[in-house]
């Protein structure tokens, strides 16, 4: 169930050239919310944005009752966001949409993140671990255009030693879109018959999930995408989010943000 909850704020911190990292006490949404969901914040006091902005679930911490946004200003309501201080206290939607889900008979799973892409998946990698008990194989990929736009790799790094970064110029990491890096592992590290064992989760730009569903068509691996639209209200009513699948239009907000690849229609 979604609430409307203030959640005070424990710590807010740069993370990137345009990123920060906001960590806040929640008593409902942190102890509901699953990876791939999201919440619409309100980024000012006054009716300046009147929308609310939707942010991935960073990171989720049940046991402790908080959780963690990770966002990158890129407007005027993330620009407000940034002046948000320790000890004040944000106005919640959450958590809000579908997220994603662990198949129970799944032991090897991809995460392909690229740029900002990578902020619902520090959650989902927490939690495999978590609900595999370690006996998983989690291989994490990181696409960005250059070393300076890299996030979360040390993040990553606590949970699998199997992590592996490309940049688009080749400033850091290996050569190339991470798509492209996705698509040699699996032609190098797994054997056909991995396939029916795995999984690929990705978040990224609208280019970059089209190319993966693509690869995993190919390769005949389940894949969930998590999609990126404009959002205005996040509940499904204002239609603004729309996205074309095989059984019609559905809301990125409602009936994702997390969709199986093969229901999009690109």
């Amino acid at each position: 169930m979604t609430i409307q909850e203030k959640c005070r704020i424990l710590d807010h911190q740069k993370a990137g050239p345009a990123h920060y990292r906001l960590s806040l006490a929640s008593p409902y949404i942190a102890s509901h919310a699953e990876p791939g969901q999201f919440v619409n914040l309100k980024c000012s006091d006054s009716f300046d944005p009147l929308l609310r902005r939707p942010l991935s679930l960073h990171r989720i911490a049940p046991e402790h009752k908080t959780f963690e946004l990770l966002y990158e200003v890129v407007g005027k309501g993330t620009g407000l966001l940034t002046s948000f201080f320790v000890g004040e206290e944000i106005d919640l939607l959450g958590p809000l949409g579908a997220g994603f889900k662990i198949g129970a008979n799944k032991r090897i799973f991809l995460l392909v993140g690229g740029g900002m892409g990578v902020a619902p998946l520090l959650a989902l990698a927490e939690k495999i671990k978590l609900s595999t008990a370690g006996g998983a194989a989690l291989y994490i990929l990181i696409g960005a255009k250059t070393k300076g736009n890299v996030l979360c790799e040390e993040d990553f790094k606590k949970v699998t030693d199997q992590v592996s970064v490309s940049t688009d110029d080749g400033s850091y990491g290996k050569k190339g879109l991470v798509s492209d890096i996705l698509l040699d592992f699996i032609d190098n590290q797994l054997a056909a018959s991995d396939s029916p064992l795995s999984t690929i989760y990705a978040c990224g730009p609208r280019p970059m999930l089209k190319a993966i569903a693509e690869i995993a068509s190919q390769k005949m691996i389940d894949c969930q995408l998590s999609m990126e639209e404009r959002m205005a209200c996040g509940i499904g009513a204002c239609k603004g989010c729309a996205i074309r699948t095989v059984a019609g239009y559905k809301m990125v907000c409602q009936d994702g943000p997390v969709f199986d690849s093969r229901e999009i229609v690109w």
